[in-house]
């Protein structure tokens, strides 16, 4: 416990130096919400085991180690991303260690779109930033996302203009670039993004994490999104970090009336990962698809937790979580699901399911339904388990390989989730990004292609 304490100690001071250096030109809305943000993580510190929403998932690894935040830029070139695409006619913004790079990102912005760093928008719209700033993730519920807000200063912003339909998927690059030997700490960065749709609008987008090295970091992220009355998103968000990496990230959806949601978080990388997901419901008629994937291997741990709040009537939500956990894997999903007093009508469905590739690997699973309503159709249900014994036999008796069979089948549990995303060539990109993952657990680990095997 004194480890823990201690390291709190070091992010107080540390936001001491940062508030003196930089931070001091803030509007005051802001110091004031950074001060609330620290006090609120001072109070709380890191969540442990014990409690009922981390139990799964143990940020000891976080928690008793030094990080230190970087330098505000850092000299990388628009060749080091190269690799990162992928699909290639986006609308990018580059974000290197929390910090909005321009000279890397798009100079074609079409009419309608505003995207550039949150640094800016403080700037030079303060009333938009103050209205829509740490006015979704709370700083209450979360000390993670109270520690981003203690230390934001910059990030990203998508803002889409009334009625406006924007083509290109619009692509923010979250990168977490080395430490080039400037202190022997591992780094720490609290990236941040702003995603707002204006009535009527629609816009794809793709938040995507990666690094330029096979590093120790720490990405502590929070993302909040909301999408006005008749807006359309769809919403692709890709973590590809380092597998020595942690990653907590939070995302704050809120949606008005008649508004369209599809919102796919995929998870690929990092060593322990943490994904908070919550929507609000929060006009009539609203409508939500929440689809994720997660590819996990080695000794790899990814967490996600969702909420959808459904706070009006005649809404609809549809979830979909999928994950292969291979090798000493350790997959969590906890799915809630909330109908609130008079959200009438309310149609939402839940589904969870988990591939065990051996005996070593683990899947939690806990699909929740809290309903205040009488007049709703709700549903939920998850499965774990190895691969299907009947489909195995039957690939084979059409002359496969028990390789082949295992990994179509294998494949067909991320084919699920990647046919929802819309996105034609943003569907393709994550398609060979998937399969080259899958390859890689094959190549490592072909004893583990079927049950008992």
């Amino acid at each position: 416990m004194t480890a823990v304490v201690d390291v709190r100690d070091a992010y107080l001071a540390d936001f001491e130096e940062f508030t003196h250096n930089g931070a001091r030109s803030a509007p005051a809305w802001l110091s004031d919400m950074r001060a609330r943000a620290i006090a609120r993580f001072a109070e709380r510190g890191f969540p442990s085991t014990h409690q009922e929403a981390w139990r799964f998932t143990n940020v000891a690894p976080i928690a008793e180690r030094a990080f230190s935040r970087p330098p505000e830029r850092s000299g990388i070139a628009a060749q080091d991303l190269a690799s990162s695409t992928l699909a290639g006619e986006t609308i990018r913004l580059v974000i290197v260690n929390g910090s909005a790079v321009p000279e890397l990102s798009s100079v074609d912005i079409p009419q309608g779109l505003r995207l550039g760093g949150l640094k800016s928008a403080l700037e030079r719209d303060p009333a938009f930033a103050e209205r829509h700033i740490g006015r979704y993730a709370s700083i209450d519920a979360d000390p993670f996302a109270a520690l981003n807000t203690a230390f934001l200063s910059d990030g990203a912003l998508i803002h889409v203009a009334q009625g406006k339909r924007i083509d290109r998927p619009i692509e923010l690059v979250f990168v977490t670039a080395p430490h080039d030997g400037a202190g022997p700490a591992a780094l720490v960065t609290h990236p941040r993004a702003l995603i707002v749709l204006e009535t009527g609008a629609q816009a794809t987008v793709l938040e995507h994490y990666v690094t330029l090295a096979d590093e120790v970091y720490w990405t502590n992220a929070v993302s909040e999104v909301t999408v006005a009355d008749g807006a359309e998103l769809e919403y692709v968000r890709v973590q590809r970090e380092s597998r020595r990496a942690f990653q907590i990230a939070v995302t704050h959806a809120r949606q008005g009336r008649d508004s369209s949601v599809r919102l796919h978080p995929f998870a690929l990388g990092g060593a322990l990962v943490r994904h908070d997901v919550q929507t609000v419901l929060d006009g009539p008629g609203a409508e939500l698809v929440l689809n994720g994937f997660y590819l996990l291997r080695g000794r790899q741990h990814a967490d996600h937790h969702t909420v959808i709040d459904h706070a009006k009537p005649h809404g609809t939500s549809h979830e979909f979580f999928n994950g292969i956990v291979g090798e000493q894997a350790h997959g969590v999903f906890s799915g809630r699901i909330i109908v609130r007093p008079g959200a009438q009508r309310t149609d939402s469905k839940q589904t969870n399911n988990n591939l065990l590739l051996s005996a070593d690997a683990r899947a939690d699973s806990q699909p929740q339904l809290e309903i205040y309503a009488d007049d709703v159709k709700c549903t939920h249900g998850s499965t774990v388990g190895p691969l299907d014994e009947t489909g195995l036999y039957y690939l084979r008796s059409r002359g496969l390989s028990l390789e082949t069979a295992a990994a179509m089948l294998t494949y067909g549990l991320a084919a699920e989730i990647l046919d929802r995303v819309r996105h034609e060539e943003l569907r393709r990109g994550l398609e060979r990004t998937i399969r080259a993952r899958l390859s890689e657990r094959t190549a490592g680990g072909r004893r583990n292609a079927g049950p008992g095997r």
